[in-house]
């Protein structure tokens, strides 16, 4: 296939990715008068995750009202059409030709677009059983979260009869509601922490309603079965083992970007993230590129996703008319048991983060933290957090600081006393 194969067409902004970052953003950036705006997603349908998400408890901190995830995405796709965005499904960005150069592939064939400003809004997905290097046989009845919803949701398929939840945090509980809806029942949730990680009355709340043992301090250790899955092995923290009887399991939480495209283009990836390393303008190292929603912080929820691709608006129209690319050029780390902090990259003398606070995210419990910001042996700030955090759930950190780091000094890096 040569490039004369290629239809190739310009556009002012190519958005890939048809969740609710994209779509939000390009609501806004069509609402505010960019002519061609156009929206790729590799799915048959736009609207990302929540269309298949049933349970309620989208939109409240973006459109004001509480909504299930099929209305929260047809809400999004229908003010992005409405406000003049094109929306494209079944097609699939596959490299780069040259700077803000896609070529893609969908159903009419093969193409080639040119973008004065290019959003990767391609999101996260939690990852499989092979990803997580679980050992045994390879049954049939091994899902994510995703694949379970799609399948339940969607596809209205058969999903086992007896299940074991790996995971507690907030998508596990919302596993939870689906086997149930699907007709299984859940045998155990299990996590390898002390206690769940999502807010004590949603617990409490699932506990009662269904009636399943949350299994602490353990991981999975085997899965056994031929063809269909028969049990899962549990290694606890004090090295007893023991076997569950299920026929399914659902892998959850646990999430990684959908960085590939990022990575094909060589920007940066943070090395906490594992998504571009960007800005408090959502700009990564290469011109023209910004990235916005779970693709910068694995994994936040939809409304949090949509508010990102608003506030990114602002900075594409600038870029738009011609403002130079200077993206913040400093890193900004976080060290163990911190996990990620995201914007990851400031400019001293630049804008503040959205919202003017750091998104961070932990590996383990920590119960009122002291953190600790500093560069090059200087501290810049230093705080108590007024409550435990927790894995799986974000906490955050205020941007006052930034005016006093070193542009040409080392990474700021976060820590925990």
């Amino acid at each position: 296939m040569t490039p004369t194969d290629r239809t190739h067409r310009t556009v002012d902004v190519l958005v890939i990715g048809a969740g609710p970052a994209g779509l939000a953003l390009a609501a806004r950036l069509a609402a505010a008068g960019v002519d061609r705006v156009e929206v790729l997603d590799r799915e048959q349908h736009a609207g990302g995750i929540p269309r298949h998400c049933h349970h309620t408890g989208f939109g409240l901190r973006d459109l004001r009202r509480v909504m299930t995830g099929p209305d929260y995405a047809r809400h999004h796709i229908a003010a992005a059409i409405r406000a003049g965005a094109v929306l494209r499904t079944s097609v699939t960005a596959t490299g780069w030709a040259a700077p803000r150069t896609v070529d893609i592939t969908g159903p009419t064939g093969l193409e080639r677009i040119t973008a004065t400003a290019v959003v990767l809004a391609t999101g996260a997905r939690e990852r499989p059983r092979s990803a997580r290097l679980v050992p045994g046989t390879r049954p049939a009845g091994v899902l994510t979260t995703g694949q379970l919803q799609q399948a339940v949701h969607l596809h209205h398929q058969n999903v086992g009869r007896r299940a074991v939840i790996v995971g507690a945090e907030r998508v596990s509980y919302s596993a939870v509601a689906t086997l149930r809806r699907a007709g299984a029942e859940v045998a155990a949730m299990v996590t390898d922490q002390p206690r769940h990680q999502i807010h004590p009355a949603r617990h409490l709340g699932t506990r009662l309603r269904y009636g399943f043992p949350l299994v602490t301090d353990a991981t999975v250790a085997e899965l056994t079965g031929q063809g269909r899955l028969e049990s899962v092995r549990l290694r606890h923290r004090d090295g007893r083992m023991a076997a569950v009887v299920c026929d399914t399991v659902v892998f959850t939480g646990d999430w990684i970007p959908d960085h590939e495209l990022a990575r094909s283009a060589g920007i940066a990836l943070d090395p906490g993230t594992r998504g571009p390393a960007a800005d408090a303008e959502f700009r990564t190292g290469e011109p023209g590129v910004f990235a916005v929603g779970n693709l910068l912080h694995p994994v936040e929820t939809a409304d949090i996703a949509a508010l990102d691709g608003r506030l990114a608006a602002g900075p594409v129209l600038r870029h738009l008319a011609g403002r130079p690319w200077t993206p913040g050029a400093l890193p900004v780390r976080v060290e163990a048991p911190l996990l990620w902090v995201s914007p990851n990259r400031i400019a001293p003398d630049g804008p503040r983060p959205p919202r003017g606070r750091f998104t961070l995210r932990t590996t383990r419990f920590l119960t009122r933290p002291v953190l600790t910001v500093g560069q090059d042996g200087r501290t810049l700030h230093r705080g108590r957090l007024p409550r435990t955090v927790a894995p799986g759930r974000p906490f955050h950190l205020p941007a006052d600081w930034i005016a006093g780091a070193d542009a040409h000094g080392g990474p700021v890096r976060i820590t925990v006393d």
